[in-house]
C-alpha cells in the first residue's frame, strides 16, 4: 500500500511539471504573438500616417495650383489714364514675373473673399443678408456648383451659388484625398475665382455680383471652405423658347452677346476667352442677356513658336492663326469667342425670318463669323448697322406712302369684341401682335394677311422703341382709349352696272 501511495504522488508530481511546462509555453507563445500584433499594429499606423501625409501633401499642392490661377486676377485694374501711359498689356504680364509682385496684389480683395473681412461697397450683401432667407427652387446643379433661387428676409429674390456637396467634383476629391473639409476648400476655389472675375469684369451683359458670404449665415469666417456667391436673379436662357420668339428678340440676344465679347476682348484683365461657351452659361434679366458663369473664363494668352501652335479646333472646323513676334497667338481668345457665338447662337437665332431688307446683311454676318474673316470690332459694327436701320425704319423706304390711305384711322379709341387670328411669331399666343416702325408698316403687314381687317397701335413699345401693333379680322364696337389708335380697312366700292 505505501508503494501505491508513492506511485500516485509521483504521477501527480509529473502531471504538475508537465502542466507547468505547458502553461509556460502557452504564456511564451501569447507574449510572442502579442509582440507580433504590436509590431504589425505599429507598422499599420505608420503606413496610414505616411499615406495620410502623402494625400495631404497632394491636396495642398492642388490648393496651391488653384491659388496660382487666381493670383494674376488680383493685379490692380488700371484706368484709362494708365492705359495712355502704357501700363496694361505687356506691362501687366511683366508684373507677374516681378519679384515685387506681392506688394501690388489686391490682397484686401482676397481677404474679403476668403474670410469675409470687409465689404467692397456699403451696399454689398454679406452673410447677415442671408439670415431668414427662404429657398424657392434649385435653378441648376453641376459638377462643382449648386445654384438656388432664394427670397431674402425683405422679399428680394436673388440667386445663390455654393459648392455642390453631392457634385462629381466634391465626390471625386473626397475619394482621392479623404478630407471633406480640404476638398470643400479646393472645390470652392472656382467660386472664389468667379467672385474676383465678377469684381473685375463689370459690364451690363455680365451678371451683377450683389455680395458674398465666406462662412455661414452668422458670418463666422470661411476657414472651412464654405463660400456663397450672391447674384442678381435671372432667368435661364431657354433656346427652344427663344427659337419661337420674334426675330427682334432673337437679334437682341445676339447683339448683347457681341457687345459682351467686344468688352471681353479688351477687358481690364486683357483678352478673355470663355472656355465653356454654352447657352446654359447665360441668363436674361428683363430681356437683357447676361453671362452668369465665369469660373472657366481665362485671360491667359496662348504662347507659340510657330503658326501651327495657334490652331483653334472645333468639331467640324479648324482655324490656324498667326504666331506673333512676341511668341503669342494673335487674337486667339477673341476668335475662339466669335466662332462659338456663331455656332451656338447666330446659326440658330439670326437668319430665320429676318426682315427682307436685312437678309443680305445677316448673310454677311454669318459668313464673316463662320469663316472668322472679321474681328470683334467689325462684327459689332455690322450688328450696330442693322440695329440703326431697324430702329430708324430706313429699310422701309420702298413701302409706298399711299398704303396708309387704304385705312380709316380713329384716334383715342380701342376695340372690343375682337375676332383674333394667330400669326407667327407673335408677341401674344392668343392673337397676332407684331412690332412695327410706324402705321405705314402696320398697314403693309395687314394688307399681306388675308385675315386682317384692322389693327390697333397702343403706344406699347419693344426694346428698340418700335411700336406693338395688334392685328384682327374684326371687332364688334369701338371703346374710348386715350392711348390707342384703330386703323380699319376701307371698303372698296363695288363696280356699278348700268
Amino acid at each position: 500500500m505505501p508503494e501505491m501511495g508513492n506511485s500516485l504522488r509521483a504521477a501527480a508530481l509529473l502531471a504538475f511539471v508537465v502542466l507547468s511546462i505547458l502553461v509556460s509555453l502557452l504564456i511564451s507563445s501569447v507574449q510572442q504573438f502579442g509582440a507580433r500584433i504590436s509590431h504589425f499594429s505599429n507598422a499599420t499606423v505608420a503606413a496610414d500616417e505616411k499615406e495620410f501625409a502623402s494625400l495631404r501633401g497632394a491636396l495642398i499642392y492642388q490648393l496651391n495650383e488653384r491659388r496660382k490661377e487666381i493670383i494674376p486676377l488680383l493685379l490692380p485694374v488700371y484706368d484709362d489714364d494708365d492705359d495712355e501711359n502704357g501700363l496694361p498689356g505687356e506691362s501687366r504680364h511683366s508684373l507677374l514675373n516681378d519679384q515685387t509682385q506681392d506688394s501690388i496684389l489686391d490682397y484686401s480683395l482676397w481677404n474679403e473673399i476668403t474670410h469675409g473681412s470687409r465689404k467692397a461697397h456699403m451696399d454689398d450683401m454679406d452673410c447677415d443678408s442671408l439670415v431668414d432667407m427662404q429657398a424657392v427652387e434649385i435653378l441648376g446643379s453641376g459638377y462643382t456648383k449648386l445654384v438656388v433661387k432664394v427670397n431674402l428676409a425683405g422679399g428680394q429674390p436673388v440667386a445663390l451659388k455654393l459648392v455642390n456637396e453631392q457634385g462629381i467634383d466634391m465626390g471625386k476629391c473626397v475619394e482621392d484625398f479623404r478630407d471633406p473639409r480640404g476638398c470643400r476648400e479646393l472645390v470652392s476655389y472656382k467660386l472664389k475665382k468667379e467672385i474676383v472675375l465678377l469684381q473685375r469684369l463689370q459690364h451690363p451683359n455680365v451678371i451683377k455680383l450683389k455680395g458674398h458670404c465666406a462662412g455661414d449665415a452668422g458670418g463666422r469666417g470661411g476657414e472651412d471652405g464654405r463660400v456663397t456667391v450672391i447674384l442678381e436673379q435671372g432667368n435661364p436662357l431657354q433656346m427652344i423658347q427663344l427659337l419661337q420668339s420674334p426675330w427682334e428678340d432673337r437679334f437682341r440676344v445676339c447683339m448683347d452677346l457681341v457687345r459682351l465679347l467686344h468688352f471681353l476682348s479688351q477687358s481690364p484683365l486683357g483678352s478673355v476667352a470663355l472656355l465653356d461657351f454654352q447657352p446654359r452659361q447665360f441668363v436674361t434679366v428683363s430681356g437683357e442677356l447676361k453671362l452668369t458663369d465665369l469660373d472657366d473664363a481665362s485671360a491667359k494668352e496662348t504662347s507659340c513658336q510657330m503658326d501651327v501652335d495657334c490652331t483653334l479646333q472645333f468639331p467640324h472646323r479648324n482655324f490656324t492663326l498667326p504666331c506673333s513676334a512676341q511668341g503669342v497667338c494673335e487674337g486667339l481668345n477673341e476668335k475662339r469667342n466669335i466662332y462659338n457665338a456663331y455656332r451656338y447662337f447666330f446659326t440658330y437665332l439670326l437668319p430665320h425670318q429676318a426682315p427682307p431688307g436685312f437678309t443680305h446683311l445677316v448673310d454677311d454676318i454669318m459668313n464673316s463669323t463662320g469663316e472668322l474673316k472679321a474681328d470683334i470690332n467689325q462684327t459689332l459694327e455690322a450688328f450696330e448697322h442693322i440695329l440703326l436701320l431697324y430702329k430708324s425704319g430706313l429699310h422701309l423706304d420702298n413701302l409706298p406712302p399711299s398704303i396708309i390711305r387704304d385705312f380709316t384711322v380713329m384716334r383715342g379709341m380701342g376695340t372690343s369684341g375682337n375676332a383674333e387670328y394667330r400669326c407667327w411669331p407673335s408677341y401674344s399666343q392668343q392673337g397676332c401682335v407684331l412690332s412695327v416702325h410706324s402705321a405705314r408698316e402696320a398697314a403693309f403687314i395687314c394688307n399681306s394677311h388675308s385675315q386682317c381687317n384692322s389693327f390697333t397701335l397702343t403706344g406699347r413699345k419693344t426694346w428698340t422703341g418700335r411700336l406693338l401693333a395688334s392685328f384682327r379680322s374684326s371687332f364688334s364696337h369701338l371703346v374710348p382709349d386715350g392711348t390707342s389708335e384703330v386703323y380699319v380697312k376701307k371698303t372698296k366700292p363695288e363696280d356699278s352696272t348700268a
